[in-house]
């Protein structure tokens, strides 16, 4: 990934993944029972899930590569006067020992190639403990969207030894359409739109 590339999204508040809000998806995923101990937010971005779940009373730790993006989650953060926590850290690179109990990933694993997703499971086996959950909520290859997307099947080949996969739903995302994407979506530059999405989960044995 270039890194450039989401700084200056960040940087020029056009980041298409960036609604100011938490997703729907997430506040569901909580409200549902699926949260629960100590939690990583990888690709935290400007901090709506961190933030949220902080409010609601969870240690969380926030990382994104991004500067940009922790600068950002920082400043909404203290905005909404919420002590969260976050720091510029790789995702492919977290390291350390097993200190969470459930991950958090919303529109993270789908930026990366097979070999990186792969990568990425196995750090984040390393720094969960047993019995610890990973939601990730990704876009899905089902109809059109803008962004990288997914297949179903790819969660059965990165969450292989050392994980039980739980279940892939169909779920949803909002983004951000502008420019030739508020086009392609027939709305308004800046409107939010629906995306598919899958929701899988898996539990660290």
């Amino acid at each position: 990934m270039d890194r450039t590339v989401f700084d200056s999204a960040y940087e020029s508040n056009t980041a298409p993944w960036v609604i100011g809000a938490p997703q729907p998806a997430i506040v569901e995923l909580e409200r549902a029972g699926g949260i629960s101990g100590a939690v990583l937010d990888p690709g935290c971005g400007a901090g709506e899930h961190t933030i949220l779940l902080t409010k609601l009373g969870y240690d969380v730790q926030g990382v994104d590569f991004s500067a940009w993006a922790i600068g950002r989650a920082r400043a909404n953060a203290a905005q909404q006067q919420v002590d969260a926590r976050f720091e510029v850290a790789d995702a492919l690179h977290l390291g350390g020992e097993p200190r969470f109990d459930t991950v958090v990933d919303s529109a993270l694993f789908h930026v990366f190639d097979l070999e990186s997703q792969l990568a990425y499971v196995r750090g984040l086996h390393g720094v969960c403990r047993a019995g610890a959950r990973v939601h990730i909520l990704a876009l899905a290859e089902t109809e059109p969207a803008f962004g990288p997307v997914v297949r179903e099947t790819v969660f059965q080949e990165v969450f292989g030894e050392g994980w039980r996969l739980e279940g892939v739903r169909p779920s949803s995302y909002q983004g951000v359409a502008r420019g030739e994407h508020a086009v392609a979506f027939s709305v308004e530059d800046g409107a939010l739109v629906e995306l598919p999405a899958w929701l899988a989960t898996a539990t660290r044995r």
